[in-house]
């Protein structure tokens, strides 16, 4: 349970050692360039299809690499980047109102506890202006107010409105830009796409990446796939909790077959609970439903102001609400980061202020927005996230208050990467959320989409032509032995998942373990909750490989074999992350630790003996290296939002 080792400290080599606003610019002049004629020669494997993978396969493709492209779903179109709600953070000071690059890389540190990199935060902030551009320029139709100029609205954490929108459709119409650029390039040949086909396993020659292991999910074929460099887009690991607002094939099995090859997994206890979902309606729910952060804009969140009230809220008066948020955070009010605003609303429903079914929900009321601004205007902001919450819960939140109620969303956890975003595994790069690098504890509302883009964009482009033009590559055979063992052994796998025959769902078991962890690894973690859940998870483990029920064959559509894969994976992950928020005795950002908390409840960091990110070798006992954390322009306080 308890079984690890601490290893020698790793280190970010990759940043220039020069003031923080000209690292990138330094880093981009020092990397080694690849001539376009020799470009033609390499070939780059890109394993996911969301806003990272999507703009860095056309980038590269466009760069004249020999771009090999994966999705699970049947069109790039639909990877999960789609669902993205509210916005994209950019530090363009469109409304004049005090931003700055410094300001978003200083509200980006503050906000993710002071547990991320300077350098990577500064350049996500400095790369933000140029997303918008882009993205402009590909036709992406963000809101523009009256006389045409861009429109903003805030996000919490922040007191300046830098979130650039499309309603509520700002993920959709990205993924639709990077989608068109790189459909450009699989019709003109730089990129070869395999639709419906999942990455099983990362083949590893001589100490660096050179391909993957997939299978086709309509045939059930293995195939291998062979590069000079892989490039891992695969997003997070949310669904270790089964109940997310991820979608049901999001998984972790990419990343956690890298950590297996090699890959170091940083922070995987670092797991965002999103504060405005729509709670869950019963037991056997599968997944939760998002409203955007964005909603916080013109919504007030309150419950009532007696414990027990069950009145519906249009007959409690005003004097007999509780709007807590802006009560205790008077400067942020409703807008204060994530992880705050969701304890917050836990706190008020455990001390039983909550509303809804089980006493678990807060409201989030447009009434005095409608009053002021008028309903058309509510509906040109947040129309289809109004009618999304209506068609789920025969609602109509113009006339009633949103319920809500936190949920797992995002994972700042990820692969360890450095400056370049190549991680311990030399030729394996890894990008947007599948990495752990820019959003310390928390990640800022607004910031995914960011960070997708400017890893695929405008960092990975770079970085990886550092790589290539630095060495020689042989031409790997496919009967290599790294290759063909690789193989049989993720064939060996899928033969014993179907072997087993058990009397146990896929589904069954995934639905304990997520509880285990919300429970235990969710908004609040104990000693004693984390130990309870790491004896529970290795027995957990052992009952899934010896009565989980796979029924079919491997050589066919096989959706409880592809669950049963994932799910074999998360159940590994998962201790992995129980173990990490155990050793780190303390709170920051969303890992909240009930027994280090200030005296008026809010997260109590340990800077003398955490200010470092946790990075995890893998092997028969997991060792533990850690990168210490170094603030040169933002010093480490207690954060205050009020």
């Amino acid at each position: 349970m308890l079984d690890h080792t601490v290893g020698s400290p790793i280190a970010d080599t990759k940043s220039p050692d020069v003031a923080l606003e000209r690292r990138w610019s330094e880093r981009k002049f020092t990397a080694k360039l690849v001539n376009p004629a020799n470009r033609r020669k390499h070939r780059v494997i890109v394993v996911g299809t969301g806003l990272a993978g999507a703009s860095a396969g056309a980038t590269l493709a466009e760069q004249g690499y020999d771009v090999v492209q994966f999705c699970f779903q049947d069109s790039p179109r639909r990877a999960h980047s789609v669902a993205a709600q509210g916005g994209i953070n950019a530090a363009k000071n469109y409304r004049n109102d005090g931003d700055s690059v410094y300001r978003l890389f200083y509200d980006t540190v503050k906000g993710g506890d002071f547990r991320s990199r300077e350098s990577n935060v500064y350049r996500l902030a400095e790369i933000s202006t140029q997303i918008i551009d882009q993205a402009v320029a590909q036709g992406v139709p963000f809101a523009r107010e009256y006389g045409g100029l861009l429109d903003t609205r805030s996000f919490g954490g922040v007191q300046v409105q830098r979130t650039f929108y499309a309603r509520g459709q700002t993920g959709q119409q990205l993924l639709l830009g990077a989608y068109q650029a790189l459909s450009r390039q699989i019709d003109g040949g730089g990129v070869e796409m395999h639709a419906r086909t999942e990455m099983l396993d990362l083949i590893v020659v001589d100490g660096r990446a050179r391909g993957i292991v997939a299978r086709n999910l309509i045939t059930g074929e293995i195939t291998t796939h062979l590069a000079d460099a892989v490039v891992l887009a695969t997003g997070g690991y949310g669904n270790v909790f089964y109940l997310s607002t991820n979608a049901k094939g999001s998984n972790a099995s990419a990343i956690w077959r890298a950590h297996r090859r090699g890959a170091w997994f940083a922070n995987p206890c670092f797991t965002q609970i999103h504060p405005t979902c729509i709670p869950r309606s019963g037991d056997h729910q599968s997944k939760l439903t998002l409203m955007s952060e964005s909603l916080r804009n013109d919504g007030r969140i309150w419950v009532p102001l007696s414990p027990g009230d069950t009145r519906p809220p249009g007959q409690i008066p005003e004097n007999e609400r509780d709007y807590y948020l802006e009560r205790m955070y008077p400067s942020f009010g409703n807008l204060v980061p994530r992880d705050i605003a969701s304890r917050a609303a836990k706190n008020r429903c455990d001390a039983g202020f909550g509303v809804g079914p089980g006493g678990l929900g807060v409201y989030l009321d447009f009434a005095d927005a409608i009053a002021h601004l008028g309903r058309q205007a509510i509906e040109a902001r947040y129309g289809n996230l109004f009618d999304m919450y209506q068609r789920i819960t025969a609602e109509d939140p113009y006339q009633v208050p949103m319920r809500i109620y936190p949920a797992i969303h995002y994972t700042m956890g990820g692969l360890w990467v450095d400056y370049d975003l190549q991680s311990t595994i030399p030729g394996l790069f890894v990008i947007g959320e599948a990495n752990f690098s820019d959003h310390g504890a928390n990640r800022l509302g607004a910031s995914a989409l960011m960070q997708g883009l400017a890893d695929g964009y405008f960092v990975l482009p770079t970085t990886i032509n550092d790589y290539i033009g630095g060495g020689d590559f042989d031409t790997v055979s496919p009967a290599h032995p790294a290759v063909t063992t690789v193989e049989t052994e993720v064939r060996a796998r899928l033969g014993r998942l179907l072997s087993i025959n058990g009397t146990r769902t896929v589904d069954s078991f995934h639905r304990e373990l997520g509880l285990l962890m919300w429970d235990h690894c969710g908004m609040s973690r104990t000693d004693a909750g984390l130990r309870k859940a790491l004896e529970r998870v290795p027995e957990l483990r052992a009952e899934f490989w010896s009565s989980v029920r796979v029924p079919g064959a491997g050589a066919e559509l096989n959706q409880e074999l592809e669950k049963a894969n994932r799910v074999a994976d998360f159940l590994e992950l998962a201790e992995l992350m129980l173990l990490d928020a155990l050793l780190r005795e303390e709170s920051c950002g969303g890992h909240f630790r009930e027994e280090h908390r200030t005296g008026d409840g809010e997260a109590l960091r340990d800077d003398a003996r955490f200010s470092h990110v946790a990075a995890w070798e893998h092997g028969g006992r997991p060792v533990l290296h850690h990168e210490e954390l170094t603030f040169d322009h933002v010093h480490p306080t207690q954060r205050s939002y009020t």
